[in-house]
């Protein structure tokens, strides 16, 4: 059910409408349907052809992002570009009095996350993550459940994700699997963009999503690909309050897993499947309880801000913590290379594909002790972790 809508529909403007730009398309198709906005604009260095904007209408297009805004006087802008080029046109969009949904992640390094919200700030633009997962409502229920005691004490969250991506997957841009590219920073690795939402999802459940929030970043990246970032990756946060938060993430797995967080607690745990919003809450000495939660689409609720008073979900602030761990992963020593007896291409399959050997054990292992993969006995991580203040 929505609201009855009280106000002309935003002119929007999406930047990056291919790969998963197009997922943003459609929502912005959507959201037009029910009168909220319309799609004034498209920044593309290629024209959509007919074919790609069938069904959806005839929006001005342009690859100059700066004339395109001007033209259309966008409300809103929809950013899904390479993660170099994010600070520099949400800060364009902001200027034009437009306001960002900016997708993940939201700048490659802290300085610029600092130069990003210190601009937005001067001139009054609202920005929202596109952390969809923070959109659901088990996060907030989840916090809730923790702050009442219902698992006991906090004792640390874990976070799991075992991705398949084949060789193809590094060649889809020219930022893919770099670290840096013509000079600037990008950062494009496993924990910081394919499943930087497992990292989000986790620190949020601990409460402990601002950057003051974190004290020590500890980082073990590897690669099993022939790329610049890590594909295998582990990560450590201890937090300001005391909690420790642990992600394990891999690129090789040898199936594909849907990626979770824990959050373990003195008398149970908690585990959130975030990409259904499922959440499974086992007690000690009770039956494990399931429940299925709502999600709130951050477009939508963008617009909703904009237009009234409703608190964005994901403002730039509450990915604070999560830019500190891009930060850790940004400074550490380039990722190291597994040796070719630790890996394999996993066979009958069409596309080439690198399998780290019994890495999915250890992404588990890891969520459910929290622990660093070199902390669990892999051979291949005893020396490999970095530590940031």
């Amino acid at each position: 059910m929505h609201p009855i809508r009280a106000h002309e529909p935003l002119p929007v403007v999406l930047a990056g409408a291919r790969g998963h730009g197009r997922s943003h398309l459609l929502n912005i198709h959507r959201l037009e349907g029910l009168g909220l906005v319309r799609l004034a604009g498209v920044c593309e260095l290629r024209p959509l052809d007919a074919a790609e904007l069938d069904g959806i209408g005839s929006p001005a297009q342009s690859a100059d992002f700066d004339a395109l805004l001007a033209s259309t006087g966008a409300r809103i802008v929809v950013l899904s570009t390479p993660i170099q080029t994010h600070a520099d046109m949400a800060l364009t969009a902001a200027r034009h009095g437009a306001h960002v949904l900016l997708e993940k992640p939201p700048v490659p390094s802290y300085a610029e996350f600092r130069r990003l919200v210190d601009g937005l700030g001067a001139v009054g633009a609202a920005c929202q993550i596109g952390f969809q997962s923070l959109g659901s409502h088990a996060v907030p229920a989840i916090r809730r459940m923790v702050e009442e005691g219902v698992i006991g004490e906090l004792v640390g969250v874990g976070a799991a994700g075992a991705w398949v991506r084949d060789e193809a997957y590094f060649r889809r841009a020219p930022w893919a699997g770099r670290r840096r590219l013509d000079g600037a920073d990008v950062v494009d690795g496993a924990l910081t963009n394919p499943l930087a939402h497992a990292v989000a999802t986790a620190l949020a459940l601990a409460g402990a999503d601002r950057s003051e929030d974190v004290e020590r970043v500890e980082t073990e990246l590897l690669r099993a690909n022939a790329v610049e970032s890590d594909d295998t990756s582990a990560v450590r946060i201890t937090t300001t309050a005391g909690p420790r938060v642990t992600v394990a993430a891999t690129l090789c797995a040898e199936r594909p897993a849907e990626p979770y967080v824990v959050v373990h607690g003195t008398r149970g745990r908690i585990t959130f499947r975030y990409l259904r919003d499922r959440v499974v809450v086992r007690r000690d000495g009770r039956e494990p309880v399931e429940t299925a939660y709502g999600r709130t689409d951050l477009l939508e609720n963008l617009v909703a801000h904009v237009t009234g008073d409703e608190p964005l979900w994901v403002p730039p602030e509450a990915t604070g913590a999560f830019m500190r761990v891009v930060e850790a992963v940004r400074t550490a020593p380039d990722p190291t290379e597994l040796p070719p007896e630790l890996w394999h291409f996993e066979p009958g399959e069409s596309a080439r594909r690198r399998v780290v050997d019994g890495i999915d054990a250890l992404v588990d292992a890891s969520a459910d002790s929290l622990r660093l993969y070199s902390e669990l006995g892999a051979p291949w991580a005893p020396r490999l972790r970095t530590v940031a203040g």
